[in-house]
């Protein structure tokens, strides 16, 4: 088996994750958020935590590390919080599919944050994902909460910035492991003085669908990270969205949804500007590339 072939199961393993760890999220039902938020984050913090103890990780931080890494965390702490909050009040596969934009959203942050050069095709393929929003969420029309859907996009602007950030950290030195234990620490310490005041009984069945999801959501983690280990993220990203194909069968089979005709134009639409997004930077890419080694 190729590395790139092990780099798309892996990635696809993390959809799943992903999407089972959604359903679970709105199958814990009346439970604040920030609470499901907690649980969450405190078994993938142990997750991580574990795996950096096993591994006898050497972590050494450098003078602007520890200001990035709260930056990533602070950004990724509201996109999950948006993300669960749409979950709860959303279809989850459309909850899912707002929160997919973060692609879009990383490569924006990335021309402030990375300096990178934003070109006329991918412009073009953002206002085209942002469209598609526009078919998810149909405003005007009967039936989609507004509210909702908006805190959707905002989690997925946060997970982009995160995501960006990440790069940035990445490029420094720090290793995955890590950073997703800082940001799983820093989610619950943040949290927590809302949580504890407010702190909803739950059941035993709302407990467990929690910790599961918390679990779901370490295997999509880990899976993600050793996905790019084995490909760069240029040849094997777009299969990331194999999540909204997971979400969609999932909400049918365990919470009778079943996305309108809307959405399913705006999914296409979306994920057609990420086909076109990932072509358009695997051909810049290789150009870039080749035209290096011309220069060597």
């Amino acid at each position: 088996m190729s590395n790139k072939t092990k780099g798309i199961l892996c990635i696809m393993l993390s959809s799943f994750s992903w999407a089972v760890m959604g359903i679970l999220v709105r199958l814990a039902g009346d439970v604040p958020s920030f609470q499901k938020s907690v649980f969450r984050n405190l078994v993938a913090m142990m997750a991580a935590g574990i795996f950096l103890l096993a591994s006898r990780m050497k972590i050494k931080l450098k003078k602007g590390d520890m200001k990035w890494l709260i930056l990533r965390s602070a950004a990724g702490t509201i996109g999950l919080l948006g993300n669960f909050y749409a979950l709860d009040r959303m279809m989850v596969a459309d909850a899912n599919m707002l929160n997919k934009l973060a692609p879009f959203f990383t490569v924006i942050v990335s021309v402030f944050l990375l300096k990178e050069a934003l070109r006329v095709p991918q412009i073009l393929c953002i206002a085209t994902a942002f469209i598609g929003t526009l078919f998810v969420i149909k405003p005007g029309m009967t039936g989609m909460p507004m509210g909702p859907a908006m805190v959707a996009v905002l989690g997925g602007a946060g997970a982009g910035t995160a995501y960006s950030i990440v790069r940035l950290l990445q490029k420094r030195g720090i290793p995955g492991p890590f950073i997703v234990f800082f940001f799983s620490m820093f989610s619950c310490v943040v949290v927590l003085p809302w949580v504890i005041p407010h702190y909803q009984p739950m059941e035993g069945k709302q407990l467990a669908c929690l910790l599961l999801a918390g679990c779901f959501a370490s295997v999509g983690q880990f899976a993600v990270t050793a996905a790019y280990r084995f490909a760069p993220a240029r040849e094997i990203s777009i299969y990331d969205y194999s999540q909204i194909i997971f979400s969609t069968l999932l909400g049918i089979l365990f919470l009778n949804q079943i996305p309108d005709g809307w959405s399913f134009l705006g999914y296409t639409i979306i994920i057609a500007a990420s086909v076109a997004m990932f072509l358009y930077n695997g051909r810049r890419e290789k150009t870039v590339r080749q035209n290096t080694e011309t220069q060597e």
